[in-house]
């Protein structure tokens, strides 16, 4: 058997040193979601996280149509909404042949929704008092579920479409956009009283990491179509 040629040798290399930084990042943010648990459940942010809901609350009372807005948003990171966009993309790619990123898709959507009730389950926090809040909302607190999901589903979308892209322009214009829309969906939880600042970064942090794996594990089992 011939040996590789240094230009594959240096794909390789690069590849390896890409995966090594991307599960560092992975790392790093699992890093973050721990710590802030640990700061939330202790206490630590709370004076912080009471400010931002008072300040919120005077928002709302301030520019009454404010709170219509942080609905329309909070309702786009809904489990409704998110699989409606999940069921759609997975129908997508079954059409176009990809059957392996379809089938991860789902899996991760599901998994990732199990996983964010076994932690609120196992953290045990509290919603934000229901004085805070600009409507009633059910349920535990920590990691949010709109901030987490709506990470969940737009950035693993975005690296998807963005891959189809050569442009890094383009690709650069996918990413922020589901960042900006991921990040929206998220404030909107506080603006709304119902989530505490450290519940929505936690569910960004949880959210971004579980994309980035399965993204990862889709390259893996299907390096032909992550391409």
């Amino acid at each position: 058997m011939r040996d590789s040629s240094p230009a594959q040798r240096a794909r390789r290399r690069r590849g390896i040193t890409s995966s090594l930084l991307i599960l560092l990042g992975v790392a790093l943010l699992v890093s973050v979601f721990l710590l802030l648990a640990k700061l939330a459940l202790d206490g630590g942010t709370r004076d912080l996280d009471v400010a931002l809901l008072r300040g919120a609350q005077a928002l709302r009372t301030e520019l009454p149509w404010l709170a219509d807005v942080m609905r329309d948003l909070s309702g786009m990171g809904s489990a409704v909404s998110l699989t409606l966009v999940t069921l759609g993309a997975c129908g997508y790619l079954l059409l176009i042949g990809r059957r392996v990123t379809a089938g991860l898709l789902a899996a991760s959507m599901g998994c990732a929704i199990a996983t964010v009730e076994l932690l609120k389950a196992g953290f045990g926090r509290m919603r934000p008092d229901s004085a805070f809040a600009h409507f009633t909302q059910s349920g535990l607190s920590f990691p949010s579920g709109h901030s987490s999901m709506s990470a969940v589903v737009f950035l693993t979308l975005a690296v998807l479409l963005a891959r189809a892209h050569a442009r890094r322009l383009e690709r650069a214009y996918i990413m922020c956009a589901a960042f900006l829309l991921a990040g929206l969906i998220g404030l909107s939880r506080v603006a709304l009283g119902v989530h505490w600042l450290t519940d929505v970064i936690g569910g960004w942090t949880f959210g971004a990491a579980w994309a980035i794996v399965w993204l990862l594990i889709d390259e893996r089992l299907d390096p032909v179509e992550a391409t």
